[in-house]
Parts: C-alpha cells; structure tokens; sequence
C-alpha cells in the first residue's frame, strides 16, 4: 500500500508552511506529518508547488530523480497533479526548467541593463562613504603625522576598518601617481 507525504518549504524564517498543508487538505490527502527520509519505494510524495522542491530547476529537478530512483512519485498541485517521475511529468518539468531558466536569464540582461542605464545618469551605487572626502584627507593627514590608527578612529568616530581603507586608498593614489 502506497503512503502519500507532502512537502513544504518556505524560503525565510518569517513565512510557515501552514498555506501550502491547507491547499493539500482541501485537494483530498490526508497526510500525517513524517521525515523524509522515511519514504519508501512506491509512496507517493505531494507539494502544492514546482518551486517548493528547490531554490532553482537544477535544485528541483534533481530532487525529483532522487526521489524517482528511489521508488518514490511526486505529484505537483500547480500543475494538475500531475506525477514528476512519469515521462509526461519529466517533460513537463523539462519545459517548465527551460522556461525558468528564459525568465531568469531575462531578468539578469534587464537588471544589469538598468544597472548601466543608472551608473551612465551617475546613480552613486551601494552604502554613502563614511568619511566625507574632507574627513579622508583628514584621516591621511592624522596618519602622515604619526597618530595611530585606533586613535584616528576614535577622533572621526568610526572603525579601525575605515580608518585602514582611508590609508589604502591614499597609498594606492600615491603609487599610482
């Protein structure tokens, strides 16, 4: 006799499985809560969602042959209940990768599109400087005379971190130079 567990993932801390244990129930499983590794060959494994079996289609789609090899069928709600382990399930999960992987790809040509767009308009990117440039050629000038580097720190309120690449970069441009 087959059992049928369910699967559920949530990707943060913050979200619960709680939406996708209701959407099971009310397609007609009644699934105790088991481990894993307790499926055996000829049970039957269901998740409300392709992308609750990994973070990418290289993820799922070697989570579906490791459960196919051992004997195990998983059955995806969103796509009508339809087995991955079966060919018309491994084809459809095929197109579905291959449309995935378009999406992303897509996504990155247009980020990094608006990535250049911005840089080229002289969008500032990432955190504001810590030290103003004022504040840096300070910084240089507190070194030069001998201060340590804890005491600048201290002096312009910030890490020895920042001190140290204050320094750095000073260094650089005068070798550079």
């Amino acid at each position: 006799m087959s059992r049928v567990f369910a699967y559920c993932r949530v990707s943060t801390l913050d979200q619960t499985t709680q939406n996708q244990r209701l959407e099971i129930k009310a397609a007609g499983f009644a699934i105790e809560v088991r481990l894993m590794d307790r499926l055996e060959p000829g049970d039957v494994l269901v998740v409300t969602k392709l992308d609750r079996l990994g973070r990418n289609a290289m993820d799922v789609r070697a989570t579906v042959e490791q459960l196919a090899s051992a004997g195990v069928r998983v059955h995806c709600l969103a796509l009508g209940g339809v087995d991955l382990t079966s060919p018309a399930g491994k084809m459809t999960m095929q197109v579905i990768a291959a449309v995935a992987e378009f999406e992303r790809d897509l996504l990155i040509e247009r980020t990094q599109s608006g990535i250049l767009r911005a840089k080229a308009a002289g969008k500032q990117f990432g955190r504001p400087p810590a030290l103003s440039a004022d504040e840096r050629a300070a910084v240089v000038g507190r070194l030069a005379e001998g201060a340590s580097i804890t005491l600048v720190a201290r002096e312009f309120k910030t890490t020895r971190q920042t001190i140290m690449r204050v320094r750095d970069a000073a260094s650089k441009l005068q070798h550079s130079a």
